[in-house]
Order: C-alpha cells, then sequence, then structure tokens
C-alpha cells in the first residue's frame, strides 16, 4: 500500500464474507446516484422487464437494484406535474407561498388547462380564486392542468417562468438530465427527463417534503361540487404503492413513478417507453416486486463499528479507529456468486489533534465493475497532539519512509 502525503488518498482493501444463514451470496448494484457509480450485479439476470427504460432503488441504503438506460432522456407527459409539486413544496418551505395563499383563476389557466381544454381539469372556476392546498389537492388527485397553471402563475407570473424554476430545482438536486417547459407536461412544447431522474426526485420528496408525500394518496377530491376519484393509474392495482403518477407522450410512449413500502423497507421504481396503459402497469409492478423476491439486506458494519485504522502524524498514538457514521446496509442478490471488496479511502496521514466523530474519509464497496457503494466514515477516537520530539520523529518518518508506504 503506498501512503500519503496531504492531498493523495492512502487505500487499504480487505475482502469480508457473509454466514450462510441467509442464503445470499452475491452483492446486489449498491451505489448512490452518480454515472461514475454502476450496479455490481447485472440484474437483468433477475428482474426480466421488456421496458425500454426502468429503474429500480432502495433509498434507506442508497441501493440500486436495477437500471435499464436509466439516463436515455424521454418526454415525461403529465409526469411533469410531480416535478410541479415538488416545486411549490419548495416554495412553501421557502415561505414564498403559504398553504392558504388564495390564487387568482386567469382566462389562460381557464382556457388552456379547464373545462373548455377538454383535459385533465378541477373545474376550476375562471376568475375565482383556490387556495394552495386546494390547487395542490386538484394537481395530485385530479391530476388536474388548470391547477398546474394556476399554482405556476401565482408563483412566478408564468408558465415559463415558473418552468425555469423547476428546472434549477430539479438541477439543484441531482436531476442533471432533466428538463422541464411548462408545469403540465402538455407536449405543446418539449420537456425530457430520464428515469434514473424521475426515482431521484421521488427521493427527494419523500426525504426533504414528506409532509406533503400523503397527497399523492388521497382517494378523492371534490371541488366546484363536482367529485372526482385519483386519477393516478397505479393506485391501488400495485400493492402498498402510495404515490407518485404516470404520464405518456405520443412519441415516447407510457411512464410511470411509484414507491412502494412493505414492512418498513420502502422501494422507488420508474418506467418509461411502454405501449399501453395497461403495459406501463404490468412493466412497473414486476419491476417493484423484483426487490422483495430477488434480493435482502445483510448489514455489513453496524454504526460505531471499527471498519480500519487510520495513521495518525503528530499524536500521542500513531493511529485511529475509522468508524462507520451509520449502519451500512447491503442488499445482497439471492443466488448469486460475486465476490467484493471493502475499501477505505482517506487523506492521509490524519493530522493531530483529532477529536471524535471528525469526518475521516469513506467506506467504498467494491464490486466486479467498481465502486458501487460509499459511505462516510469518521474517527472512532480522540487524538491529542504530542510531544515537540514525537512530532518531529513523526516528520523524519514521513519524509523519509511515506512515499513507501
Amino acid at each position: 500500500m503506498r501512503s500519503a502525503r496531504s492531498g493523495n488518498l492512502l487505500k487499504k482493501s480487505r475482502r469480508v464474507s457473509f454466514g450462510t444463514f441467509l442464503q445470499i451470496i452475491a452483492v446486489a448494484g449498491l451505489a448512490a446516484f452518480g454515472p461514475e457509480q454502476i450496479p455490481a450485479l447485472n440484474a437483468a439476470e433477475a428482474i426480466a422487464t421488456k421496458a425500454p427504460k426502468a429503474f429500480l432503488y432502495e433509498p434507506s441504503s442508497g441501493t440500486i437494484l436495477y437500471a435499464k438506460a436509466p439516463d436515455e432522456p424521454f418526454a415525461p407527459g403529465s409526469l411533469a406535474k410531480v416535478m410541479t409539486a415538488a416545486t411549490v413544496f419548495q416554495a412553501l418551505k421557502d415561505g414564498e407561498m403559504r398553504p392558504d395563499q388564495l390564487c387568482k383563476v386567469s382566462e389562460h389557466a381557464w382556457r388552456t388547462g379547464g373545462a373548455p381544454s377538454r383535459r385533465s381539469t378541477m373545474f376550476a372556476a375562471i376568475k375565482s380564486e383556490i387556495a394552495v392546498n386546494d390547487l395542490l389537492k386538484g394537481l395530485l388527485v385530479h391530476n388536474a392542468n388548470d391547477a398546474a397553471i394556476v399554482l405556476a402563475e401565482c408563483l412566478d407570473g408564468s408558465e415559463d417562468a415558473f418552468a425555469e424554476r423547476m428546472t434549477r430545482l430539479a438541477r439543484s438536486i441531482g436531476m442533471t438530465n432533466s428538463q422541464f417547459s411548462n408545469p403540465t407536461g402538455n407536449e405543446d412544447k418539449p420537456a425530457r427527463t430520464t428515469v434514473r431522474d424521475q426515482t431521484r426526485l421521488a427521493e427527494y420528496i419523500l426525504e426533504s417534503h414528506p409532509e406533503h408525500y400523503p397527497l399523492f394518496s388521497l382517494p378523492e377530491f371534490t371541488w366546484n361540487k363536482i367529485f372526482q376519484r385519483n386519477k393516478n393509474p397505479l393506485l391501488g392495482e400495485i400493492r402498498n404503492l402510495d404515490g407518485l403518477g404516470g404520464g405518456s407522450d405520443p412519441t415516447d410512449g407510457y411512464a410511470g413513478l411509484g414507491s412502494v413500502e412493505r414492512n418498513g423497507r420502502r422501494v422507488i421504481a420508474a418506467v418509461a417507453g411502454l405501449t399501453s396503459d395497461k403495459h406501463r402497469l404490468q412493466t412497473l409492478q414486476e419491476v417493484i416486486e423484483g426487490a422483495w423476491e430477488f434480493f435482502a439486506v445483510q448489514t455489513l458494519f453496524s454504526t460505531g463499528d471499527v471498519v480500519a485504522e487510520g495513521r495518525v502524524f503528530g499524536g500521542t498514538k500513531s493511529t485511529v479507529p475509522l468508524v462507520a457514521r451509520k449502519d451500512v446496509d447491503v442488499l445482497l442478490a439471492r443466488g448469486g456468486t460475486l465476490d467484493y471488496r471493502i475499501r477505505v479511502v482517506y487523506e492521509g496521514p490524519l493530522v493531530a489533534p483529532l477529536s471524535k466523530d471528525m469526518p475521516a474519509g469513506e467506506l467504498q464497496v467494491i464490486g466486479k465493475d467498481g465502486i458501487v457503494y460509499r459511505t462516510p466514515l469518521v474517527t472512532g477516537a480522540t487524538i491529542a497532539q504530542g510531544t515537540l520530539f514525537g512530532r518531529a520523529v513523526d516528520g523524519l518518518q514521513e519524509l523519509l519512509f511515506g512515499w513507501i508506504g
């Protein structure tokens, strides 16, 4: 191994084996979002789908279970309304809107998104005023185009300005391949997204705006004396699915985004490029069911477990334990045969004094195709600064031998 001066990385590897009581041997595709990280196991061998584009993700462990054309763009159609909702959620959080704030229904919103448009609508009356909370219900329960436009105009004055806000938020949360052109997703203007980005959007809503997530599963909503059931074509069809939505485009076909929680474990899935509403439902269901049929969780390290020892420069001790900041839960594919390695990466040696729980590098899980999972490590002890003589000895050793490792 090569030790390192400041700015370089010291790397340490070790193999990890697991007990057989879970009947699990292989690593699943472990990764945080990012093009440099890829699934370790080709899950297509386990999850068979004809979907041109599909993505299956478990947010609690940061695990990509399945990815097929994850970054290939498609037009979201009404799926863009999920981004519209997220944008309004963020505006509410930032104090730019209030839940009880009244928004006026313009003639443009009424004509292009209301009853005259012959598209999904909450039947908002022209020139009426509607509270943001009710508009969100219309948006997510009725899939209402008029609600989307009224919210956009209320916040930013126009659909175009709101679409720019949508895209800015998308980029800021890691949806790097998405561009939005209006709040409805109607195809009069081009918009693009990917199944990876849609999954990231769902994770963002669940993490950052959990108080609003139940809106996606409201069974019905009555407005203007018109009763309408939830128009999400996925609700009630896939077991335990509790959000998010679907869309379609004449060229790119049907797309769906859904999240399911069972026994305390949640997964998010997105599919696109399907030929019909029925095909979308069947495909999303088989992808989601694969998470429970083909994968199980194994805890690699628990919070506070010592993962490795890091070298210390100028301290009362020559090493410090590097510990897991949180449980390292790995999803393993049943019946696989894939070996993998654990690698600890940090800038070293670590310079004393060191306090406990200081950030000190990361743990990487290495599969056959490279890094498949990473999580931060922290120092597990306090190391005081050593004597002047001791620091001088450390400096001499680093000068003479540090480059050898």
